[in-house]
């Protein structure tokens, strides 16, 4: 097969010599690897990161929250049936919610209490199988804790602790005593905010405490597809009529999902910097060719070689340039990848680091989540920065004049 002239020529410029043109090819191929590397890792972390909270997110709450706009809905046990029956629907159960102040001994702890029915609760809620110590259990007087809160008060299975309503403050005239629990078990979702902040008990001691009769703080409601959430809340929102509001998981985390997708996109545009510098070392190359190879730009030019022929050997080399760079700035950033979390460790043993630090991320492993529409994105960016890269040696090979160039030949 005939290669076209402008690339047959790129191809014999980028042909390895041991020269210094050379090595300055393969510095800027390097660069433009590194470039590729760094972007597809930080943003695949970035994902991780993004997947792994919507896990954790789920673990503990259900795709759809009914509330009322009244505060309380009075006769959930009417409503329940009705929820059940919508398309998409796997389960449905009631909670009541709220801040309550949590003692043991002399160390006290503001964290929410969560009221639920364990009848219903298992269809919505992941805690039965995130216990870690203890058994599910909330009748009666028991309760269950989160790790990181049952860690700080240094509180263990059968210890009690007394639980204050914020209730209590807004009657001055009457004495509320506190209600002892027991703690029946302790859970752990891996999420920082429910490990540490939750406490949970029956429905009757959750209404005891805020001072309700009857009725709940909200339904939680599970759905077949989490991300198909919204449709499901539209449903159950018409069904039980413009006294109650659905609203899904994504819609009560927007500010966390927001803070994440912010930046992703600010670490994209900040590291493929990376690539325009490494795109400045192919244009320095391309110059140092121009250069180097006057002469012979000269002659083509006066034999008659198009303009543009020799404006394409430059834009070729670019792209050559940067086609290399991406192959194998993928490869190393997939391979990379792959083994991030033993890499982690051995740095962390070899150099005495705690580059993870569990007490900080509440993760054992880094998380990553490989987008290939993220590495399409990078692939065909850093294409044409490279490409364009040709541009400003191209433009000076273009003006070059044939008669000065070959004046002294």
């Amino acid at each position: 097969m005939t290669l076209p002239f402008s690339l047959f020529l790129a191809l014999k410029y980028l042909k390895p010599k041991r020269t210094f043109l050379s090595v300055v090819t393969v510095i800027s191929v390097l660069g433009v690897l590194l470039g590729v590397a760094v972007l597809i890792i930080v943003l695949s972390v970035m994902s991780g990161f993004d997947d792994m909270w919507r896990d954790k997110i789920l673990n503990f709450n259900a795709h759809v929250t009914v509330t009322s706009f009244g505060g309380v809905i009075e006769a959930p046990e009417d409503l329940l049936p009705k929820i059940a029956k919508i398309e998409g629907v796997t389960g449905a159960a009631p909670y009541v919610q709220g801040l309550v102040f949590l003692q043991y001994q002399n160390r006290i702890q503001t964290p929410l209490i969560r009221g639920i029915d364990p009848r219903y609760e298992r269809k919505v809620s992941r805690i039965p199988d995130n216990m870690k110590r203890g058994t599910f259990n909330v009748e009666d007087d028991a309760a269950l804790i989160g790790s990181d809160l049952a860690n700080r008060l240094g509180v263990r299975v059968g210890d009690k602790v007394l639980v204050h309503s914020p209730q209590s403050l807004t009657k001055p005239d009457e004495l509320r005593l506190p209600e002892e629990l027991k703690i029946a078990g302790i859970f752990e979702v891996g999420m920082w905010e429910f490990d540490s902040g939750f406490l949970v008990t029956s429905l009757g001691k959750a209404r005891e405490l805020y001072g309700l009769t009857r009725g709940v703080h909200a339904i939680q409601v599970m759905t077949r597809d989490p991300y198909q959430a919204a449709a499901v809340a539209r449903r159950i929102g018409a069904a039980l009529g413009p006294d109650y509001e659905a609203r899904t998981w994504m819609e009560l985390n927007r500010q966390l999902f927001s803070a994440l997708r912010v930046e992703k996109n600010m670490m994209f545009f900040l590291l493929i910097f990376i690539t325009i510098v490494a795109a400045f070392g192919i244009t320095n190359t391309l110059i140092t060719i121009t250069v180097q190879k006057t002469r012979e730009i000269g002659l083509l030019k006066a034999v008659g070689v198009p303009t543009r022929s020799i404006m394409g050997v430059f834009f070729w080399q670019g792209w050559i340039e940067g086609l290399l760079g991406n192959l194998c700035g993928v490869g190393c950033g997939l391979l990379v990848l792959k083994y991030r979390n033993d890499l982690m460790q051995w740095l962390s043993a070899r150099f005495q680091w705690e580059l993870f630090p569990k007490e900080l991320y509440h993760l054992s492993e880094i998380p990553a989540t490989i987008n290939p529409g993220d590495i399409l994105l990078i692939t065909l960016t850093v294409m044409v920065i490279c490409t364009l890269a040709g541009a400003v040696p191209a433009y000076r090979a273009a003006r070059l004049d044939p008669v000065r160039a070959l004046r002294y030949e």
